[in-house]
């Protein structure tokens, strides 16, 4: 073999490990060019089918047939250039070119069927089973829509034998699920994809392509949960795979029919070149129905103006994209029907056009870009909305006056219904000044206006309450102005100033009856609010008790006011707010068992009077109080409370914060599955409050890391990776960024993805590097150790490894030092012969840090591991001769693994699993020297050591008969016995 061809050889296996893209392609077409020259033929057919792999996997599809009929003709003009492997991998191709003849429309039915009968006639000849061949014709009849002949070809290629041709089982049972779906068994889809999804077959493409599939039958049988799984953990696998198309079609769809439509614009984002690629037209046709299913959608929702993704060259809405998309996929599929006779493809992407949402939401944990603020939306043509019955402005407000009445939350809503009736109808003099008044009044409350403009309809509010004779409220308007102006920064004093007058007239006003005692008690909380707001805002701890005091006293004036009014005044939720008062007192003073105790009677307060909505706010704070006193129970049941009392009451953001409380409260019981849901809801509402960048971080973050400890890493690390760029220092602090990066190094490491794994606890140890407490920093230097080591990245393992060290040493930590320098050893043992001298030196230095015998354990597994490293770096066989190399080192590392077995000795009972390591590893060495009756003897002793204890109940215990026995069969067999 010329050394020209040897490159090429190379270059050809450093291409395979590539991404798949143009770029890829684009070697593997230069790589033939330069195999054609170097006139080696055998060089040419690796080059060729090297360019039809790649062609396979990739947006250039339809390029894939040149060399493959290539291929086959060098075949059949001279085979003995195919050695066995590129013989397997001529057959292994006919299946590629042949399934994947029909989503290319210009090739002609006739073609099809040919190319299929050719596979057929020519794996007979070469003895294959017709397994791949009847599967292979299963894929012609479903996309024909013959699915008379498409059931035979199933139940022909279940019926036949498997062999080398055969798909992998991944792969089969891929399609043996396809086909059940098709048939609208979505159960039996389900069960034959079940060994794919739970990763007993894998493949390069599997369970990518599997959990794509899986989403809607998921759904449609009501496994939502699960198919939010399949998504989170399905994306991040097909998206860096240009070649997976289909499967990521699947995952917009998906998004589009749960509320997500956000989520599947970032996904269109990803690839824009999706919406030219022609290489493969069936999935462009599929990727293209999908979108204007998702443009649909967007525009029912009122987003039909939204800027969106798409095609290069223009600038598309979602109204816009649609209609395009619709057109390019209809015209796609026209093409295929009219080269196969029927309108099969035509009716299925119709079908798939026409398919509605079958969830309102289903929240995925990963925040996508907000839309828009929609216009008015247009009725669905497939599924118009019923025209609610107006009501008159009478009816409007009698239920606002009813609502107000009961003191219930959507009073608010009520009244601005009433405002927005009577502007559209014209009836805006029907509204008396009182009604005016409440409207303004309660706008003023709802917190959708800036301060200056609410404390202006606080204002008007006061004056109109004023003209229409009700006195009371016009200064309980007026006090709520007030505490407004105390929210802005230093303005409490000025309040206070304000407030006192109103507090004056407000009692007499109730003296005379001009008052109820809900007004004049009202005046007096406003007042008690200014002071709690001066106690949260001072600036010195001295400010602060004097707040607290003042606090104190103007909440014992509330209870002394409205207490004797409980039986025939609306005062419930005056009392439990004074209660709620002394108990933010309380626990500023410390007090927090009192507090607890005070906010429970609040909430008691508004439960007597049936007005459980005002108990959240202090259910929420007897939550927080008793999880920081550890009264996780206390904490879960008012944590649940508030949420059931304000949940669907309360807007967007207390909705969020209440499920995000109550999931961090599980989750510091350990209750994660419960904790995640919550997690969800919180970042949901969030989103839906604008909040996606403070309060959903929060959530995010919380959520990737109870996935990852409920064992979803997959989840775990799509959560986490979502969330990562919205947490920073500045906004968070340096600890949720390191836990984040922590967690997300965790999942990927999970995975099976060590590299990035390092790449992100560096990230971590780089910003822990400059805390004062430097365990985390060593933690996160060693894992990255461990992730590079895995890797095979030994300088980069090395580094790490060497920086941990250096920590651990600072730290006082001998043992994790101990491990950090054997792991070093095998690292440098890694580069052979070279590394050899290094790897000892390493060892050497962790056995001398191994003083003392509270270090006993750790020097006898040094002195293990170093006989491990000994042996395992020889090359061959030991000679005969006393010099040998080999043998000089078996017989040293016998001696090192004689010290390990001492050494565990003298530690005492509980090492017993690790002493007959060490002893089973001199046993193969004396073995190995050919000294049968040695390791006869110490085989002997290990099973002597586990006398007793039955088979079965240890899988340690276990492993270690079995090894001992294969000890002892070597010993007396060919090569010890003899030499004995």
């Amino acid at each position: 073999m010329s050394a020209d061809a040897a490159t090429i050889r190379q270059a050809l296996r450093d291409n395979q490990e590539e991404p798949e893209g143009p770029a890829r392609n684009a070697r593997a077409e230069r790589l033939l060019t330069e195999a054609e020259q170097s006139g080696d033929a055998a060089l040419l057919v690796e080059a060729l089918v090297h360019q039809l792999q790649v062609y396979n996997y990739s947006s250039e599809k339809d390029k894939m047939f040149v060399p493959f009929a290539r291929l086959l003709r060098l075949w059949d003009e001279r085979p003995g250039d195919f050695d066995p492997f590129m013989t397997h991998h001529l057959f292994w191709m006919f299946k590629w070119v042949s399934s994947s003849m029909v989503d290319q429309p210009h090739i002609p039915l006739a073609s099809i069927e040919k190319w299929q009968g050719e596979m057929e006639h020519r794996y007979r000849l070469a003895g294959h089973s017709e397994r791949a061949v009847r599967q292979g014709e299963l894929e012609i009849a479903r996309h024909l829509g013959d699915l008379e002949r498409a059931g035979r070809a199933y139940t022909a290629w279940q019926a036949a034998d498997r062999d080398r041709m055969a798909n992998c089982h991944a792969c089969e049972l891929h399609e043996q699920g396809s086909w059940q779906a098709l048939r609208g068994l979505d159960e039996e889809a389900l069960a034959a994809w079940a060994p794919v999804l739970e990763g007993e077959h894998t493949c390069a493409h599997e369970p990518h392509a599997v959990l794509a599939a899986s989403l809607l039958p998921l759904l449609r049988t009501g496994c939502a949960e699960q198919a939010r799984a399949n998504h989170l953990r399905g994306y991040r696998m097909v998206r860096p795979m240009e070649s997976m198309r289909y499967s990521v079609a699947l995952h917009v769809e998906f998004c589009a029919l749960t509320g997500n439509e956000p989520r599947a614009l970032e996904i269109l984002a990803d690839r824009p070149a999706y919406f030219t690629d022609s290489g493969n037209p069936g999935s462009l046709m599929d990727f293209l129905a999908v979108t204007a299913v998702l443009m649909g959608r967007l525009a029912e929702l009122g987003h039909g103006a939204q800027s969106v993704p798409g095609p290069a060259g223009t600038d598309w809405t979602a109204a816009s994209l649609a209609v395009g998309a619709r057109a390019r996929a209809l015209a796609l599929a026209a093409r295929f029907d009219a080269r196969n006779g029927n309108g099969y493809v035509g009716e299925q992407v119709r079908e798939r056009l026409a398919r509605r949402p079958l969830l309102d939401r289903l929240p995925l944990g990963v925040r996508a870009v907000r839309l828009a603020a929609p216009s008015a939306p247009r009725a669905s043509a497939t599924a118009p909305a019923a025209a609610e019955p107006a009501q008159d402005l009478a009816g409007l407000l009698a239920e606002a006056h009813r609502l107000s009445d009961a003191q219930h939350p959507d009073a608010g809503a009520a009244w601005r219904a009433v405002a927005e009736r009577a502007e559209k109808s014209g009836e805006a003099d029907a509204l008396t000044a009182h009604d005016r008044a409440n409207v303004a009044d309660h706008r003023a409350m709802d917190g959708s206006l800036p301060p200056a403009e609410a404390a202006e309809a606080f204002g008007a509010a006061a004056r109109l309450y004023e003209a229409a004779g009700d006195r009371g409220e016009a200064v309980a308007a007026d006090a709520r102005r007030s505490f407004l102006h105390s929210t802005e920064d230093g303005a409490t004093d000025a309040a206070l100033t304000e407030i006192g007058p109103l507090v004056d007239l407000a009692l007499a006003l109730h003296a005379e009856g001009g008052a109820t005692g809900r007004q004049a008690s009202g005046v007096l909380v406003c007042r008690a609010r200014i002071l709690q707001q001066r106690m949260f805002r001072a600036a010195d701890e001295e400010a602060t008790d004097a707040a607290a005091d003042a606090l104190g006293r103007a909440a014992h004036e509330v209870l002394a006011f409205a207490e004797p009014l409980r039986a025939r005044d609306k005062v419930a939720t005056r009392i439990s707010e004074a209660l709620g008062f002394l108990a933010d007192v309380a626990a500023y003073r410390g007090d927090g068992p009192g507090a607890a105790e005070l906010y429970a009677r609040a909430a008691a307060e508004v439960h007597a009077a049936e007005l459980p909505w005002y108990a959240v706010e202090y259910e929420s704070r007897t939550a927080r109080l008793a999880a920081h006193l550890d009264d996780h129970g206390t904490a879960e049941r008012a944590a649940r409370a508030a949420l059931e009392h304000g949940g669907t009451s309360l807007a967007a953001p207390g909705r969020a914060r209440l499920h995000l409380q109550l999931a961090e409260v599980l989750g510091a019981t350990g209750q994660f599955a419960e904790a995640t849901e919550h997690a969800l809801d919180a970042a949901h509402w969030a989103d839906e409050a604008g909040e996606s960048e403070s309060l959903g971080v929060h959530a995010r973050h919380q959520l990737g890391g109870w996935l990852l400890r409920l064992g979803r890493a997959a989840e775990a690390a799509a959560v986490l990776e979502a969330v990562l760029p919205d947490v920073s220092a500045e906004d968070h602090g340096d600890g949720m960024v390191v836990q984040t990066l922590w967690w997300l190094g965790d999942g990927l490491s999970t995975l099976g993805e060590p590299r990035a794994a390092a790449e992100y606890w560096l990230r971590a140890a780089d910003i822990a590097r400059g805390w004062p407490e430097q365990h985390d920093h060593a933690m996160l230097a060693q894992l990255a150790g461990q992730a590079l080591y895995r890797a095979e990245l030994t300088s980069e393992a090395e580094r790490a490894y060497e920086r941990a060290g250096e920590l651990w040493r600072a730290l006082g930590d001998v043992p994790a030092l101990v491990r950090t320098l054997r792991v070093r050893a095998w690292n440098a043992a890694r580069e052979g012969q070279p590394g050899l001298e290094a790897a000892r030196a390493f060892m050497a230095a962790a056995e001398r840090e191994c003083e003392g015998p509270q270090l006993r354990v750790e020097l006898a597994d040094t002195c293990h591991q170093t006989a491990e490293l000994l042996a395992h770096a020889c090359e061959g066989e030991p000679g005969e001769a006393a010099d040998d190399p080999v043998r000089v080192a078996y017989e040293e590392a016998i001696g090192f693994a004689d010290r390990a077995s001492a050494a565990f000795r003298e530690a005492g009972p509980g090492h017993l699993d690790r002493l007959t390591a060490a002893d089973l590893t001199a046993a193969w060495l004396e073995a190995s020297l050919g000294r049968a009756d040695a390791a006869l003897r110490r085989a002997a002793e290990v099973l002597a050591a586990y006398e007793g204890v039955p088979a079965g109940t240890d899988e340690t215990v276990d492993a270690r008969r079995s090894e001992a026995e294969s000890v002892r069969a070597y010993a007396a067999g060919s090569g010890a016995a003899a030499g004995a």
